[in-house]
């Protein structure tokens, strides 16, 4: 099936992407959050002159033949905005078919265990705990994430003693019984890590996410051999080489790609079959409520080796004003502590008209 147009619907934040095939068939995606704009600029410039007009039944070999056409580009924008094409050629398949995305991928509909993602860290250890027991009750939550550290801080706190504080605050007010995780966002130097990771054992944290820079996979395999917690990261890698390097030399325990900046599901697909061939769990990153969380959902459904739970935003708009009104049917209703994957076809979405009317139009169309 031939690729006949490429068009794109964006705002500063989010960008929504449609693909027609030859048959007048049509599926949505979306390339990836933050500077979305400058992503779309890249999808119609360096993305839609090698793939228009062309077959996407391998749609592997059509984003590697992208990837080597743009050599001179292998970092995240080019990825980011393959993960626009690729999420809309899947949903056509999955239009055409009338199956979700999630059935075309071997998995089914159904529920799948989420946990509540904070996002801030400036927050009070107090005021978070606060929160994640007001959506334990409400939506059944058993598993809550906060933050550790400044994000890429030099082993700065957010302010002294934050870290010191929230980690025993969360486990006493939320209980024995909850999974507990926390992410660093590549503040720590390892022996920093190291000492944090131990405060984290001995309050029963399950979950210890980037705790180095991540670019310095050395460094966090040395806070993944000193610890029992299980110590995660992935979700900025877009270069399929290092996915290869970080799980040969098991520098996580558990794999975390995010299916935007890797460049869309066929390419994370690859690293979820060489984390599963390492005995290793793959619990994607997804940290808004745009559509890449309902991408990780159908993920998560079909693949072997899935990790024990989908990340899920608990921010609002407050934190993300721009992901309001973006679709005509909520995809995100937490009960019991879990999402669920309809049996709709393809993404089993719908972009709010209203929205598409409002954000910057651009089209790329076969010769």
């Amino acid at each position: 099936m031939k690729l006949r147009k490429i068009e794109s619907f964006t705002t500063e934040f989010v960008g929504f992407v449609r693909v027609t095939m030859e048959d007048g068939s049509t599926g949505w995606g979306q390339v990836s959050t933050y500077h979305s704009d400058i992503t779309c600029q890249v999808l119609h410039r360096q993305v839609a002159p090698w793939v228009l007009g062309q077959d996407s039944t391998d749609l592997d070999d059509l984003l590697d033949i992208v990837a080597e056409r743009e050599h001179k580009f292998p970092g995240s924008y080019l990825r980011r905005a393959m993960g626009g094409l690729d999420t809309a050629i899947w949903d056509m398949r999955g239009k055409r078919a009338g199956k979700p995305v999630t059935a075309l991928l071997g998995g089914s509909a159904g529920p799948i265990r989420a946990y509540a993602s904070s996002m801030k860290r400036d927050i009070t250890p107090a005021d978070e705990a606060t929160r994640m027991k007001r959506l334990r009750d409400a939506h059944g939550f058993d598993a809550f994430k906060v933050r550790a550290g400044a994000e890429v801080g030099r082993n700065r706190d957010e302010w002294p003693g934050r870290t010191e504080e929230i980690i025993p605050t969360m486990r006493r007010e939320m209980g024995d019984a909850a999974d507990l995780l926390i992410d660093a966002n590549s503040c720590y130097t390892p022996e920093r890590a190291i000492e944090v990771g131990h405060m984290l054992q001995d309050h029963g944290f399950c979950h210890y996410e980037e705790p180095c820079p991540y670019w310095e996979l050395e460094q966090t395999r040395a806070v993944a051999d000193a610890l029992q917690i299980d110590v995660t990261g992935g979700e900025q890698d877009c270069d399929l080489p290092t996915w290869r390097r970080m799980i040969d030399m098991r520098a996580v325990d558990i794999v975390q790609p995010d299916i935007l900046y890797l460049g869309g599901i066929s390419r994370t697909l690859r690293v979820c079959r060489m984390a599963h061939a390492a005995g290793l769990p793959i619990t994607p990153h997804c940290a808004n409520l745009s559509l890449v969380t309902l991408f990780t959902m159908h993920l998560l459904r079909a693949i072997p080796g899935a990790g024990k739970y989908l990340e899920f935003s608990i921010e609002g708009a407050d934190y993300y004003p721009w992901q309001e009104g973006l679709f005509v049917n909520d995809p995100y209703r937490i009960g019991d502590g879990c999402a669920t994957v309809t049996d709709a076809p393809g993404w089993g979405v719908e972009i709010s008209p209203d929205w598409l009317a409002k954000s910057r139009y651009q089209v790329s169309e076969a010769p």
